[in-house]
């Protein structure tokens, strides 16, 4: 499995074409992509329109979904912001420290464009869903 961030999600549905939304479309046939609740949320509360809305909620219920976030994952995020805080890099938005968490603890690969995820794959082992 592979979870696709929301910032791919985004270029996706805007039909943007990039070797991230390539990827995206791949997994989505092969079947391969998750989806977390908290990227779910992100999406959603992108949309406008309610029949775009609608749409998207309908077409992400298809895939797999996880629950990012819960009580055992609380420290386990707090340690991972800790880590890189030490090393002098903090991350902007806590949902990126959740997400990032969870796919490491997982080994889920992570499809992102976000640049707050390249210290979670440099210093802590999460893997880049583009290198497959």
């Amino acid at each position: 499995m592979i979870i696709a961030d929301t910032s791919i999600w985004i270029d996706y549905f805007n039909g943007i074409n990039s070797p991230y939304t390539d990827a995206l479309d791949s997994g989505l046939a092969d079947g391969v992509i998750a989806i977390g609740d908290i990227i779910f949320l992100e999406i959603l509360q992108g949309f406008k329109s309610d029949k775009d809305y609608n749409l998207a909620k309908k077409s992400l219920n298809t895939l797999d979904q996880f629950e990012m976030f819960g009580h055992n994952q609380v420290l386990k995020a707090a340690n991972n912001y800790r880590k890189l805080r030490k090393k002098g890099i903090t991350i902007r938005k806590t949902n990126d420290v959740i997400i990032a968490t969870f796919c490491i603890e997982n080994k889920m690969p992570l499809l992102f464009l976000d640049k707050d995820f390249k210290p979670f794959v440099t210093h802590l082992g999460l893997i880049d869903g583009i290198k497959k």
